[in-house]
């Protein structure tokens, strides 16, 4: 079973831990979650389906990452969910923080990395991602306003794709 840290609103540790699946975090308490977006040089995202054997959003197309377990650094669980889930290495110099957004009971931190990998050259974790696809911002955009990607909120999409483009030196 899986265990995470439990933070504070701040992201301090607060030497409390909880187990994935038995989290009932008290206000004020926060677990850690990452994710992570992979953009091409031409500015197209690598999206993800989640496997249909998934308990949370099963089949939907949706952010690479997950929770970080305990003792793990926002950066180290970034890492190694990039890594698990496409086969994507990366190091503190190419995987890029952009944002925290503070979410009911979690604090998702947000990451990018700008690479021109094939999707041929993946090696997705199956129990994780049923399949993968590089599409237009504009594409995503429309799985987005269509339904076809995760909704993760307004704020949210706002957020990614201005430090993106911030990151990518795109103008409005």
């Amino acid at each position: 079973m899986e265990k995470w840290d439990i933070l504070n609103a701040d992201g301090a540790l607060t030497g409390k831990t909880t187990l994935r699946g038995r989290c009932n975090l008290k206000p004020g308490e926060y677990h850690l979650v990452v994710h992570i977006w992979v953009v091409s040089s031409r500015g197209e995202f690598l999206i993800q389906r989640r496997s249909d054997n998934k308990k949370l959003m099963p089949g939907e197309w949706a952010a690479t990452g997950g929770a970080a377990i305990s003792g793990e650094d926002s950066y180290t669980a970034a890492n190694r969910e990039l890594y698990e889930e496409l086969g994507i290495p990366s190091s503190r110099q190419t995987l890029k923080k952009i944002a925290r957004i503070k979410r009911r009971n979690s604090l998702l931190d947000i990451w990018f990395i700008n690479t021109d990998i094939e999707s041929d050259k993946l090696r997705l974790q199956k129990d994780e991602v049923a399949e993968v696809r590089w599409v237009s911002r504009g594409e995503f955009e429309g799985m987005i306003d269509g339904g076809k990607f995760h909704n993760y909120g307004k704020e949210y999409f706002d957020t990614v794709f201005q430090k993106i483009d911030d990151l990518l030196g795109v103008r409005a």
